[in-house]
């Protein structure tokens, strides 16, 4: 039985033009999902204007109150009324719209926003008096004089009061209080050298200060790496590195944090372009491409990166909440940042996180915490190094209980203090046939034998493949697979670069391609799979490192079955071979699981384990 279509009227329907009030509530829809979109509206006028300081008030999660005020340039008595008029903006002229170099640019915001809530301004311009325009649901009032010092104070009230069925789909007063903090300390990690303070006053008075992000003085790097300090804690800013690198025309700057600070999500990237924060799926998915070699599947690399460009490169201009962006050439965006990162991950060598120190010393608890005991004194510099000269290779009677402890003897003339500088140390034992204790200047080593020892030789590995290529098997009977033609197309498109991996492909007419040679490392393949593999990857994120994750997937078992076993004891001078390797190699910080290869423990913390402190 056939139905009829809800949508066709016997009438003809009558094209009419929609009112002002029906117009602003529509783009209200696209420009205010929340609260937080308010917020993150409001905050990118008053960094527009110049402020220098910004301070957020809301109430219940941002439904009944929202208050923005900073000390920026202000607007003149005569434009509050244009201020609120669809498509009325002082940040550009109309002329040029990919040369936007600021954060709002369409004049939606501030007509969007009465639309649908009780909006007032009051704002002050440097020379004149203060000023105010309030507008509900869409009706403007007139101006009027008020009480200000400067800039701009702006208050939201009632947000969605004349849209009622928009607050259904609003949640927890906790969880859109929590959506605003987010954009508040986006913004705020963009705008370093801008004061930024967040209140909540659902208890009236006041409020209570939710966040606070004084501005940062010196130069970019640093007053980037003091806020994010601030916004995402010293920890990540003790564990990751400065990423500065340029490729025709763009520029990446910020911080990445390396590999052994990972996360159980993908909640601490930040990615801004040109200053915007955005999540945009081609910079999210070359941040993990750049990790994927570091860390297993469940673990998400930490970043806060900034990809600076001239404005005719990129448009901003998709999306009315302008959080997806699209780059003239995204290959050389996604290269940048993959390239980028590994180059800095590579400089940092050996290094590792300090919270994994920081875990293990939470792991020890000494037994009779309080006051300090009288026991002696560290020794002093002098009194160390004659002990130091002194040691002897271990006690026997433990040896074979706890492990061996060898000390070789210098081959030269070379003092023991030299030997002492290396960054991890010199080799004093080894417990459990797996683990390496080593001596620093200022503190203690501990290295996982096998799992140091697998990096090193993964990192062999694959230095020779890229300096030998990828060996190719070529297939008896060629693997034909059918494909649709814009997935053919792209396919095709990386025959280059899958020729490099050993996968050789090329086109067999119609919508098909043949898989004549597959990597020879791999054995036995299903082509057809692989294939569908990489092409699902390519459209999920843009690239695929599909097959080069298989490739060194297998290296990665090769090294670990032909690195140092646990279980086998070790001499002094293989020890010491191994730290001074891993010294010289990078990425030896992290397995290739993406888990610490040692822990160091400074003296200092030794100390007050034992209470010396």
């Amino acid at each position: 039985m056939a139905h009829p279509n809800p949508n066709i009227s016997e009438n003809r329907p009558v094209i009419r033009q929609l009112d002002d009030g029906a117009i602003n509530r529509i783009a209200a829809g696209e420009v205010v999902e929340r609260p937080a979109s308010a917020v993150k509206e409001l905050v990118e006028n008053a960094i527009d204007a110049g402020a220098r300081r910004i301070t957020v008030d809301y109430a219940d999660g941002g439904k009944t109150l929202i208050r923005v005020t900073d000390d920026g340039c202000g607007i003149a008595a005569a434009d509050l009324p244009l201020a609120l008029s669809r498509h009325a903006t002082s940040k550009i002229d109309g002329s040029d719209l990919l040369d936007i170099h600021t954060f709002g640019f369409r004049g939606e915001a501030l007509p969007s926003l009465g639309a649908v809530g009780r909006l007032t301004i009051t704002s002050r311009v440097p020379g004149a008096q203060a000023a105010e325009i309030t507008v509900a649901g869409g009706q403007a009032g007139g101006v009027k004089p008020a009480a200000l010092n400067a800039g701009t104070t702006v208050t939201l009230r009632d947000l969605f009061y004349a849209t009622p069925a928009r607050l259904k789909f609003l949640r927890t007063d906790r969880a859109e209080a929590q959506a605003i903090g987010d954009v508040v300390k986006r913004l705020a990690m963009a705008e370093p050298f801008v004061s930024f303070v967040l209140r909540d006053t659902s208890g009236g008075g006041d409020g209570r200060e939710v966040f606070r992000a004084p501005a940062q003085t010196g130069d970019l790097f640093d007053a980037l790496h003091g806020r994010l300090a601030t916004v995402l804690g010293r920890e990540f800013a003790d564990n990751s590195l400065a990423i500065d690198a340029e490729r025709e025309g763009l520029h990446l700057t910020g911080y990445a944090a390396l590999p052994t600070y990972s996360r159980g999500s993908a909640v601490a990237q930040y990615l801004f372009v040109n200053g915007r924060p955005v999540r945009d799926k081609l910079l999210t998915g070359a941040l993990r491409g750049a990790y994927f070699d570091f860390l297993s599947r469940d673990r998400h690399p930490a970043a806060a990166l900034f990809v600076d460009c001239d404005p005719r490169l990129v448009d901003v201009n998709v999306h009315p909440a302008k959080s997806e962006v699209r780059f003239r050439d995204p290959g050389l965006a996604r290269g940048l940042i993959v390239s980028g990162l590994r180059h800095a991950l590579a400089n940092a060598g050996h290094r590792a996180s300090t919270t994994v120190a920081d875990a293990t010393l939470g792991a020890m608890t000494p037994e009779s915490p309080g006051a300090r005991i009288y026991q002696m004194d560290r020794p002093s510099a002098g009194a160390r190094q004659a002990a130091y000269d002194a040691q002897t290779p271990g006690f026997a009677e433990t040896a074979g209980m706890w492990g061996r402890v060898e000390t070789p003897a210098p081959a030269s003339d070379e003092a023991p203090q030299q030997t002492r500088d290396y960054p991890l140390g010199t080799a004093r034992g080894q417990v459990h046939e797996n683990y390496i204790i080593a001596q620093t200047a200022t503190g203690m080593v501990i290295v996982d034998q096998h799992a140091a020892h697998e990096r090193l030789v993964y990192e062999k590995l694959k230095r020779q493949m890229a300096e030998n290529g990828v060996a190719a098997q070529a297939l008896l009977i060629p693997e034909i697979v059918e494909l649709s033609s814009g997935d053919c197309a792209r396919l095709l498109d990386l025959a280059e670069d899958l020729a490099r991996l050993g996968l050789g492909i090329e086109a067999f007419g119609g919508n098909a391609i043949a898989v004549r040679e597959t990597p020879a490392i791999l054995g036995t393949v299903d082509a057809r799979a692989m294939v569908f593999d990489i092409l699902d990857e390519l459209s999920d994120q843009d690239s695929s490192t599909t097959l080069q994750a298989r490739i060194e997937a297998i290296l990665s078992r090769v090294a670990c079955h032909g690195s140092i076993r646990s279980g086998r004891w070790m001499r002094g001078e293989e020890m010491n071979a191994l730290l001074r390797e891993m010294e010289a190699t990078p990425h030896s910080g992290q397995c290739n699981h993406g888990r610490p290869t040692y822990v160091e423990l400074k003296l200092s913390d030794i100390e007050r384990l034992f209470g010396r402190t």
